[in-house]
């Protein structure tokens, strides 16, 4: 789904060795507990992206919102902040992967999150409203 690649790909050059220290500083606590998942920062607003992106996110469920959250915070407490790779894939039901590879002597570890969800025009069978 390139709408969620597109927006994934922000976040994740925010996470690149050049900028996580200063994105750290500016939005550590846009992740903090208690706050929600929010990630329109990344997009401009007045875009059909943007639009896009945000018709699909109030469609993840919050135990996943909240893990993502959770996740991005502790990569950023860390010191230095640990870098994340966030991903995308295609999925019957949503899923949350996530892997965290430690600081080795001879290089930094990091954290993986794989999201997988159906395609926002897929209806889940299931679901009410779905085929």
């Amino acid at each position: 789904m390139p709408m969620l690649q597109t927006y994934l790909a922000q976040l994740n050059r925010q996470f690149h060795p050049d900028r996580i220290a200063g994105f750290k500083a500016e939005r550590l606590q846009h992740f903090a507990p208690g706050q929600s998942l929010d990630l329109a920062f990344l997009g401009d607003e007045k875009t059909p992206l943007h639009r896009a992106w945000t018709s699909y996110f109030q469609t993840v469920p919050p135990s996943i919102r909240e893990a993502v959250r959770a996740v991005i915070h502790s990569a950023l407490a860390t010191d230095p902040p640990t870098p994340l790779t966030m991903s995308w894939a295609p999925g019957y039901d949503f899923e949350l992967n996530v892997w965290h590879a430690p600081d080795t002597d001879m290089t930094r570890g990091g954290i993986t999150v794989l999201i997988k969800s159906r395609y926002p025009s897929d209806p889940h069978p299931q679901s009410r409203g779905g085929r």
